[in-house]
């Protein structure tokens, strides 16, 4: 198994049965097809899959279903980070019984007057009680959703800390120069990036690849972005599409559900509210893509 997650990995939707439970048949078959198109692995229930709106047993009970669907565990991250960290220690606790390794945690999130002592403290407490050297965990920062960052100084203090253990930091913020601070910080940890405009130079600049959400229906632009090649333009072109739309998650299920012939797609939980259709969203993607990749 690696010790870091590095190169192609999606972030990828949670697809729901009729009564609002995951479907997690539905999400095995997607990430398998992913496979096929050159991805190294998925994570599940991160902000794309809308991971706050399901709670550690049902987290659980999908990366079960996955595992016996055929999805390896060393290709699956989860997202596990919880306003309690008692949640965040029983999901990593569980998951690593399972097989797996990569956990991407985000800080307690709603009190947004925390410290950087504080946000440290919930890392190492997290860290401290889970005590076992097979995990290896990625710090999730995405402020402008979560509300709290991760401050540069925090990553470093927990990579000289706990060494290996802390893997990596998805860096989601989509501002370039706060990756290259993590990276100045802490050249040690793997870091990605979610904001797929910045992958080829994030890359040229030491990141460790992508862990992103438009690569569910553009993964060939996404590779294309990963090997370096010349498509940074339809990829702007894309990510424009999907992201002047109410709802990022809802917006891709959309996408999925017209380019799979599958309404199963279309379904979200509340609070978001889901498309209709998105026929005429798939036509301007399919635009972008149809074009040869250099």
């Amino acid at each position: 198994m690696t010790d870091a997650i590095r190169g192609f990995w999606v972030a990828t939707p949670t697809p729901l049965t009729a009564e609002g439970a995951v479907d997690p048949a539905r999400l095995a078959d997607h990430a398998l097809r992913l496979f096929k198109k050159g991805v190294n692995g998925v994570v599940v229930f991160g902000t794309t899959g809308e991971g706050t709106s399901f709670n550690v047993a049902e987290r659980i009970a999908t990366v079960e279903a996955l595992l016996k669907a055929g999805v390896a565990a060393d290709r699956i991250g989860i997202g596990g980070g919880f306003p309690a960290i008692t949640d965040s220690i029983a999901l990593t606790r569980s998951v690593l019984s399972l097989g797996l390794r990569h956990v991407l945690v985000l800080p307690p999130y709603f009190d947004r007057s925390v410290t950087p002592e504080g946000i440290e403290d919930a890392f190492a407490a997290i860290f401290d009680d889970v005590a076992d050297d097979r995990l290896r965990a990625y710090l999730y920062h995405i402020p402008q959703v979560s509300g709290v960052a991760i401050p540069t100084q925090v990553a470093a203090s927990l990579r000289k800390r706990y060494g290996k253990l802390v893997a990596g930091l998805k860096d989601s913020s989509g501002e370039f120069k706060q990756f290259q601070a993590f990276r100045a910080a802490a050249p040690e940890l793997a870091i990605t990036v979610g904001n797929e405009a910045d992958i080829t130079r994030a890359i040229a600049a030491g990141g460790a690849g992508t862990i992103c959400g438009m690569a569910n229906i553009v993964p060939e632009l996404v590779k294309g972005m990963v090997d370096g090649k010349d498509v940074g333009a339809r990829m702007q072109a894309a990510i424009d599409i999907v992201v002047n739309t109410p709802s990022f998650a809802a917006t891709l299920k959309a996408i999925l559900a017209a380019q799979n012939a599958d309404p199963g797609w279309l379904r979200v939980r509340p609070p978001l509210r889901g498309l209709s259709d998105g026929k005429a969203l798939k036509a301007k993607i399919d635009a972008l893509v149809s074009p040869a990749i250099a």
